[in-house]
């Protein structure tokens, strides 16, 4: 047999194997259970097997890290490492679980009675710690970062809602899927730019929001202002709040 050959026959049992598998997921009885507790990755098999849960998800992001990383990469690994880093710590500290990394975004998820104002808290975190330490840490040291084209910049999305949390992949692969409006909006809405704003939530999350994550101890101002999103209509979330403050960590 000549390596064409070969790759024909490899081709042909991987598209069985494929077409088996498709069978097996559109004819297998889907197995869902409540849950309440955020699940890892072990506590679900492979298969048609699904763990629900009413969970507020957070998404912070930087944007257009491409930029960056055309800029120098090295500065770039460090900049992701240091936000990746410092998202995570603030997450943690609110209550909420990291169950996702992708390249420069991180994922929270917070459950529980006041999940939606621990995420909108973890938000404004996030934005002091961006814009008051990661920021001026970065462009004092290296100084041709302030004149550089690109703009350190991050926003953080916020949804809330029942999740379907499945187990996809392979053996020795695989990981878990969130599904549902929480976390696909959360995405939507960290990749929202507009200039002096950066923490962004829906109306069904800002509804249930305590004072300590709505109200500035300092001033009595609501730190959060209603906002038509365009981009929303299409899902049923036009009206969402979006939040120029920050609170320390």
């Amino acid at each position: 047999w000549h390596q064409g050959t070969v790759l024909k026959v490899v081709f042909m049992a991987i598209t069985e194997d494929l077409q088996k598998e498709l069978d097996n997921i559109l004819r297998a009885k889907w197995e869902t259970r409540s849950g309440q507790v955020v699940p890892e990755t072990s506590d679900i098999v492979l298969g048609n097997s699904a763990v629900s849960i009413d969970a507020t998800v957070l998404y912070a992001d930087l944007a257009d890290s491409t930029g960056l990383v055309l800029i120098d990469k090295t500065i770039a690994a460090e900049v992701f490492k240091a936000y990746l880093h410092g998202t995570t710590r603030i997450i943690r500290s609110n209550g909420g679980h990291i169950r996702s990394f992708d390249g420069d975004r991180v994922m929270g998820v917070f459950i529980g009675g006041f999940k939606n104002s621990s995420a909108a808290k973890t938000a404004l975190q996030i934005n002091h710690f961006f814009a008051q330490i990661l920021v001026p840490k970065f462009t004092s040291f290296y100084s041709h970062l302030g004149s550089a084209s690109y703009t350190l910049r991050q926003s953080v999305g916020v949804d809330t809602g029942a999740v379907h949390i499945i187990r996809s992949g392979i053996r020795n692969n695989n990981d878990l899927v969130w599904v549902g409006r929480g976390p696909n909006i959360a995405a939507k809405l960290c990749s929202i730019r507009e200039d002096g704003y950066s923490s962004y939530i829906t109306k069904a999350v800002y509804n249930s929001l305590a004072d300590v994550a709505k109200i500035s101890p300092t001033t009595g101002v609501n730190m959060w202002e209603s906002r038509s999103w365009g981009g929303g209509q299409a899902y049923g979330v036009s009206d969402i709040y979006r939040s120029s403050w920050w609170v320390r960590p």
